[in-house]
């Protein structure tokens, strides 16, 4: 039997609904990256991702992708430039500032996984919840729900020897959205899968994007960025192209 939700509410919930949505995640403007030796990886870069979109960064190896990940992640800072991570201005922020917005507001996924062997796949994921401030129960209760809603509720007390690729990759989904960051950014997040595998990560990532989470995928897979609703291309430092994609909802 249906819910009936009065209509001042329900206006008021999709109002809130729309505001969400309108807020920017990411906001880079200018933004260089220069390395000593005269390097240049990052030339100029304007990007803005909003709150639940789902895209694709993709370019070819030496293209910049790496760097623009870095410096959206907040592991490094520009040689010039603004960035703006959900509403914060990285440059107004210390070292250590950086550190609890990193934890506080992004998630990562990685190729490798990053898992550590000894430690089942619940504590993999309670550990990213470390320096979350939590109580250890909460950890743990955050950590077992992120699991089931990664589709692995019965493999808590397995250790990642006892888990396939795919399984792996879940758990590390997991790690990163225990936390409920603004923003997950998925490395290669299939380089390390056979293709089921890769395509069942892709299909759990498209869910969480359903249920709001805010995820770009770094990839080099034309095929991968082709199938998500927006695609921005990296060459030689530069966004070349920044292309909506209708049908990129549907699993490729």
């Amino acid at each position: 039997m249906s819910r009936h939700v009065p209509e001042p509410l329900a206006e008021h919930a999709a109002a809130r609904t729309t505001e969400l949505r309108s807020r920017p995640v990411v906001e880079l403007a200018g933004v260089t990256k220069e390395y000593p030796g005269g390097v240049t990886a990052l030339r100029g870069i304007d990007l803005t991702v909003m709150n639940g979109e789902l895209l694709a960064l993709v370019g070819p190896s030496g293209s910049g992708k790496s760097t623009l990940l870095h410096i959206i992640g907040t592991l490094d800072r520009p040689t010039a430039g603004r960035v703006a991570i959900a509403g914060h201005d990285v440059a107004a922020l210390s070292d250590r500032a950086l550190s609890a917005l990193r934890s506080r507001h992004v998630g990562f996924v990685f190729q490798s996984f990053h898992l550590v062997p000894g430690l089942s796949a619940l504590a993999n994921v309670a550990e990213g919840l470390l320096y979350s401030g939590l109580s250890r129960t909460e950890r743990g209760r955050r950590a077992a729900a992120a699991l089931e809603r990664v589709g692995l509720g019965d493999r808590t007390d397995h250790r990642p020897h006892e888990l396939s690729g795919g399984q792996k990759q879940r758990v590390a989904i997991a790690r990163a959205v225990a936390g409920r960051p603004d923003l997950l950014l998925a490395d290669e997040p299939t380089g390390a899968l056979d293709t089921a595998s890769g395509r069942s990560v892709m299909e759990l990532l498209r869910e969480l994007n359903e249920d709001g989470a805010t995820i770009a995928v770094i990839t080099h897979d034309n095929e991968i960025a082709a199938s998500l609703p927006r695609q921005v291309r990296i060459r030689d430092g530069k966004i070349v192209a920044d292309l909506r994609n209708p049908s990129g909802t549907e699993a490729a």
